[in-house]
């Protein structure tokens, strides 16, 4: 499966309902790490809204972040994560839930399935496939 179309799964999966952000995103990157989806979800359950409360981090880039930390081992993850959380910026506008929610012109600035998709994308292009 291409990274579009991982991308475009985890949007799906948001989409229909059952998954959150994070879980969207660890899901249909589950073969990265050595975790099982229904691992990854459990593991990923508290970190939708930026983590419960729309003032931390958006839950889809902390759901490719642990992706990457499984499948980095842990060794030089923070370089990933940093360059995960400015690439995902870069396309988002922002990292922080409250602030990718914000609504301007009467939409939000980044909705849920586009932070998925991005994040899918951002891990695509950072830590490759």
């Amino acid at each position: 499966m291409t990274i579009q179309e991982r991308a475009e799964k985890a949007v799906e999966l948001k989409t229909r309902g059952g998954y959150n952000c994070a879980q969207a995103v660890t899901a249909v990157l589950a073969d990265q790490t050595g975790l099982t989806e229904e691992q990854l979800n459990q593991v990923s359950a508290g970190f939708c809204a930026g983590m419960g409360n729309m003032e931390a981090t958006c839950g889809a880039l902390i759901g490719a972040g642990m992706v990457a930390g499984l499948k980095t081992e842990g060794n030089g993850t923070l370089r990933y994560t940093r360059s995960l959380l400015e690439t995902f910026k870069n396309h988002c506008g922002a990292v922080r839930c409250k602030d990718l929610k914000t609504i301007t012109d009467g939409k939000p600035l980044c909705p849920c399935e586009e932070c998925v998709r991005q994040a899918v994308l951002s891990y695509g292009e950072v830590v490759g496939l």
